[in-house]
């Protein structure tokens, strides 16, 4: 059976969120393929995760009969998600951007995933997993808009989950979410109602396109 990793990290509940609601899309498009197939959710912003910690971290450097007992549980704590991680088929990341980069829940995941040795570099145990990753934004930061320097959510996604763990990213970009409720951003609500149309359509196809390639792998 396949299995989706889906990860929320939204501040917002539900249809509140664009990120949430443009996931959704491609969760169902997912499920349509593999009615039977198995989905592993985590809401990172109802459910945070603990930041990493000293005793987490210094754990994956020590043998496992060497370590403390605070380092024996911040290991296990670290070890479940990276197993989650490792036995997705395909990976779906809500990730809307708050004060131009990731939310500080979904930092807090990816700390804990990224394992030297075992999730990065050439041997990687996920290396080859797809992820779409749901990249919500108020404003625009595409190539030659004024605020592009400001990107530090796709970039940053690109570097840390891409080049050195190994995943294969896709993007689906719903930009100029406060369009609608910014009187300064009224003349954008037109590209943003297109843009929400396109991520909306996107999340579909790219959900049966992502279970189609899992299904024939």
């Amino acid at each position: 059976m396949a299995t989706l990793l889906h990860l929320d990290s939204s501040l917002h509940p539900g249809s509140d969120s664009r990120s949430r609601t443009v996931a959704l899309s491609f969760r169902d498009a997912w499920r349509e393929q593999h009615p039977e197939g198995t989905v592993l959710y985590r809401d990172l912003a109802a459910d945070p995760l603990p930041h990493l910690d000293v005793h987490g971290f210094s754990a994956a450097f020590v043998d496992a009969p060497s370590r403390t007992p605070e380092q024996e549980a911040a290991f296990a704590g670290r070890l479940t998600l990276i197993e989650e991680l490792e036995r997705a088929d395909a990976v779906l990341l809500g990730a809307p951007m708050y004060n131009f980069t990731i939310p500080s829940t979904l930092k807090s995941w990816i700390d804990h995933v990224l394992m030297v040795g075992r999730t990065t570099g050439d041997t990687s145990s996920v290396k080859g997993v797809p992820v779409t990753v749901i990249a919500s934004r108020g404003g625009s930061y595409a190539p030659g808009t004024p605020r592009e320097s400001s990107e530090y959510v796709q970039n940053y996604l690109r570097a840390i989950l891409g080049e050195y763990m190994g995943l294969e990213l896709d993007f689906i970009v719903p930009e100029l979410t406060a369009a609608a409720s910014n009187p300064a951003m009224a003349e954008l609500v037109p590209l943003a109602e297109a843009s929400w149309a396109r991520a909306l359509e996107d999340a579909t196809t790219k959900g049966k396109e992502v279970a189609q390639r899992v299904r024939a792998a």
